[in-house]
């Protein structure tokens, strides 16, 4: 499955971008677009990762900078909430290989 990013509005205006599939470079920076313009409209903005199988270390970079800036991750799955936290505080998206991780992991 490739990336699939839905755009979804409450009637308060926070806008939630559910993500699903594949996040790679090819698609990093149509989310970074979607999320600078999301961030100049009124109201909250999130991103759902509930449904998003593999990230590429392009792809955690931008969603440690999306939450720094203040937008908030939803359903992060764990392997890629330990990279964003590790991005944020070390400036790295390595992976300790004897943890098991690798580059690019599939959730199962």
């Amino acid at each position: 499955m490739t990336c699939k990013i839905e755009r979804i509005l409450a009637p308060d205006g926070f806008v939630v971008l559910h993500v699903s599939g594949r996040i790679d470079g090819t698609h990093v920076e149509t989310l970074r677009e979607l999320t600078q313009k999301e961030k100049r409209a009124k109201g909250g903005l999130a991103i759902d990762l509930t449904e998003v199988t593999l990230v590429s270390s392009e792809a955690v970079k931008a969603l440690a900078h999306a939450e720094a800036s203040g937008i908030e991750l939803r359903n992060c799955p764990a392997y890629i909430r330990e990279w964003v936290f590790r991005e944020r505080v070390c400036g790295a998206t390595e992976v300790d290989h004897d943890a098991g991780g690798t580059d690019d992991v599939t959730s199962s």
